[in-house]
């Protein structure tokens, strides 16, 4: 390694981009590298989507509201950085889907495949021509493609439109608020094709130790931070100096120049490193690196947009109570809202005694008109949804609309290939560029922490060539 000072940029203060850096100075710091990272975000404020409201008593997630249990990065960073003591499961508690205007028990795994045959036949969710069809799953022969297709036709092969309608759709496409039809299954749930690959039947497979079920294992719950998800984001960038982190300065433009990268700033001032990680949107790196055709293929990729709604009550508003901690909502009902949080019940610790706080989200994929209406036009129409299964007395005590313009990315069918592809050619063409965030690999914070850890070990590598 050259003796000078390697710089590494970190475009980008999201989770990922803080993963990056915070990972990056540590191993420096360990293995004595003459290295200086700077991490620079467009943005006056860290964390990207994840944002904390604290207000008369309630904690309250305005972005991503809670980490999948199972997977540790997140964990294994939040001790790093001190926060293992404000981590707290949710509740356990019975979760619902809406079709038709009935609220039904979900009667299988998280993701609504039927891996339990009783609580599957005994659900008023399908008709007994649709439970059938679902049965075929026991002797259909296993799908012929060998490339990626959709989850919709996936899913729809195996157990017909009704289990998917009612029950697949609403859970899938409220994790990616996409289009089921059109999301791809090898970019975020290969295990179900591996699964299918091995045992034929999905349900006899599911009922295997593969890590297809424990997706479906829900008993590891959730997590979040008694003091809200932006403490974590916060407690990260303490770990960092001051000096390396700029705020409010956006890249305009990367330029390779020999073996190193010039980065223009809005600023007027320019940045040369040695490798940069891209930790921004994928539009946004369309943008910065808009002089090299070969990420012209992000501009096609689609992004879709969402905003939740945080509702706040006294718990003398809701007559109709129901035992849960929430539901999400088939196409198949006359309802705006996609999902419902009873916040309270999920997490005890966010919300004052005696409150209720409700937590929705508009937007599906094909009708994201509602997002651009006003604050005032979304709590109207959210409340006259809530009440077709709640009776709810007064108006909020406040209501929080916040909305996420093209925040979603579809990882639509042959997303993987498409990446692979890019990081590929990046790799030979731009040495030293890693692109890591929501956009590529999983969009939920242990999956861009995983990728906030892996672009460092790839940096690591290629300035010890450099």
């Amino acid at each position: 390694m050259n003796q000078r000072k390697q710089r590494v940029v970190v475009i980008g203060g999201g989770i990922t981009g803080l993963t990056a850096a915070y990972y990056l100075i540590k191993k420096a710091r360990e293995d004595k590298l003459s290295l200086e990272v700077i991490l620079i975000e467009a943005g006056q404020r860290l964390g990207g989507k994840i944002q904390t409201t604290i207000k008369d008593g309630f904690v309250i997630e305005k972005g991503p509201e809670s980490i999948l249990a199972r997977k540790q990065s997140a964990s294994r960073l939040a001790r790093e950085v001190g926060m293992e003591d404000k981590l707290v499961y949710n509740t356990d508690g019975r979760s619902f889907v809406l079709v038709r205007e009935r609220l039904h028990g979900l009667p299988g795994g998280s993701m609504g495949i039927p891996a339990r045959i009783g609580p599957f036949v005994t659900t008023g969710l399908f008709s007994p021509i649709g439970k059938l069809r679902a049965a075929a799953d026991f002797i259909l022969p296993r799908s012929s493609h060998s490339s990626d297709q959709s989850l919709g036709a996936f899913f729809r092969r195996r157990f017909g439109d009704e289990v998917v309608e009612n029950l697949i759709e609403p859970l899938l496409s409220g994790i990616y608020a996409g289009d089921i039809d059109r999301i791809s299954l090898l970019a975020t749930f290969p295990q179900f094709h591996q699964v299918e690959q091995q045992y034929r039947s999905m349900i006899l497979g599911l009922k295997k130790d593969t890590p297809a079920a424990k997706i479906l294992n829900t008993k590891d719950g959730f997590l979040t931070f008694t003091s809200g998800l932006e403490s974590f984001v916060t407690a990260i960038e303490s770990k960092l100096h001051p000096a390396t982190v700029l705020k409010g300065v956006k890249v305009e433009k990367v330029v390779r120049e020999g073996a190193d990268y010039t980065l223009f700033l809005n600023s007027g001032h320019m940045i040369t490193a040695d490798a940069v990680i891209a930790a921004v949107p994928h539009l946004a790196v369309q943008q910065i690196f808009s002089a090299y055709t070969y990420f012209d293929e992000l501009k096609e990729m689609p992004a879709n947009s969402v905003a939740t709604i945080a509702m706040a009550f006294d718990e003398s508003a809701i007559k109709k109570d129901i035992e849960g901690t929430g539901f999400v909502v088939s196409r198949n009902s006359d309802y705006t809202i996609t999902s419902c949080t009873w916040i309270h019940k999920k997490w005890p610790h966010s919300t004052p005694h005696g409150k209720v706080l409700l937590r929705t989200q508009v937007g599906r994929a094909g009708d994201q008109t509602i997002v651009e209406l006003s604050d005032e036009e979304i709590e109207k129409i959210v409340l006259e949804d809530l009440n077709k299964t709640m009776d709810i007395t007064s108006k909020p005590e406040f209501t929080i609309v916040t909305r996420w313009k093209d925040a979603m990315p579809q990882y639509n069918v042959g997303h993987k290939q498409r990446i692979t592809a890019l990081k590929q050619q990046l790799s030979e063409e731009m040495p030293g560029i890693i692109l890591a965030g929501s956009s590529y690999e999983g969009l939920g914070l242990p999956d861009c922490i995983d990728q906030g850890e892996e672009a460092v070990e790839l940096v690591l590598e290629y300035l010890a060539k450099k």
